[in-house]
């Protein structure tokens, strides 16, 4: 092998171990994108996978709140980091999504950038992208949640509040879980039992929750309110059904789930309507 073929080795190997920068996003390709790591690429997403803001019942505080502080953060006044945390299946993921909808229908130009837990380690490379870009961006992580030894929070630490560079000024980090420390109680309980210092152990992980400006609670829903998501989705896509018969169909469905939440009462309309020949 000829020095020049191991020099043409040498660069492709350094070139895998650091790959080149993500290349600058076409922003007009999409309204939403989903961040890939390794290598570094933001892929555009024409169809979000959503439901209308309208047709979201229940959970009338956070829509207000997650509605206000979005429009502030297009609008380029301060605005907060939320976290929503709570039941699951109670419509976290999508109320982000229909706010970005909503607003974007007012004020094009906002967008939705979803990055997945097991990515965050590559949060400051992605925000090293948005930082300057004249789009203002929603980066969202949908059911974020750290189990023992997980390092991961620490990237986000920096990010939400505290760092030299912090969070771009265009930029509002959006998160849902189910827990409200973002880690199993047992776990807080654990550090608490077995550290040298228990309060120092624990301040080291609950802080990043603490960096949430908003936290939106989510509670499971009752029987009227479930009825009420499903009635109303029957009234917005056409589909025909006396009261009476919903509230046993629906009544049933929910006790062969062992459960009531807005994933129900979606997953028992999109059988009601297939049932009745209706495309949702």
């Amino acid at each position: 092998m000829s020095d020049q073929d191991v020099l043409i080795r040498i660069a492709e190997a350094l070139e895998r171990l650091s790959p080149p920068p993500a290349a600058r996003p076409d922003w007009s390709a999409a309204e939403a994108f989903v961040w890939h790591a390794d290598p570094d690429h933001l892929e555009p997403v024409t169809q979000v996978n959503r439901v209308p803001l309208e047709l979201l019942h229940g959970i009338d505080g956070a829509r207000d709140t997650l509605l206000k502080n979005t429009r502030q953060f297009v609008q380029g006044l301060p605005a907060n980091n939320a976290l929503l945390w709570g039941a699951r299946g109670m419509g976290k993921s999508s109320l982000v999504k229909a706010v970005h909808g909503a607003v974007v229908d007012e004020m094009p130009g906002l967008k939705l950038v979803e990055i997945q837990r097991e990515d965050l380690p590559s949060i400051g490379r992605l925000l090293r992208l948005l930082r300057g870009a004249e789009e203002r961006v929603i980066l969202f992580c949908d059911d974020l949640s750290f189990s023992h030894d997980d390092q991961h929070y620490k990237s986000l630490k920096a990010v939400l509040d505290g760092g030299v560079s912090g969070r771009p000024d265009n930029v509002v980090f959006y998160a849902t879980s189910n827990r409200r420390h973002l880690m199993p109680r047992d776990m807080i309980e654990n550090e608490r039992s077995t550290a040298v210092n228990p309060s120092e152990a624990v301040e080291e992980k609950v802080s990043l929750s603490d960096r949430f400006g908003l936290w939106l609670g989510f509670h499971a829903c009752g029987q009227d309110a479930y009825l009420t998501m499903i009635r109303s989705y029957c009234d917005a896509y056409g589909v025909t059904i006396c009261d009476e018969d919903l509230r046993a169909q629906a009544i049933e469905w929910q006790a062969t789930r062992g459960a009531r939440s807005g994933r129900v009462a979606w997953q028992f309309f999109t059988d009601l309507a297939g049932r009745h020949g209706v495309s949702i």
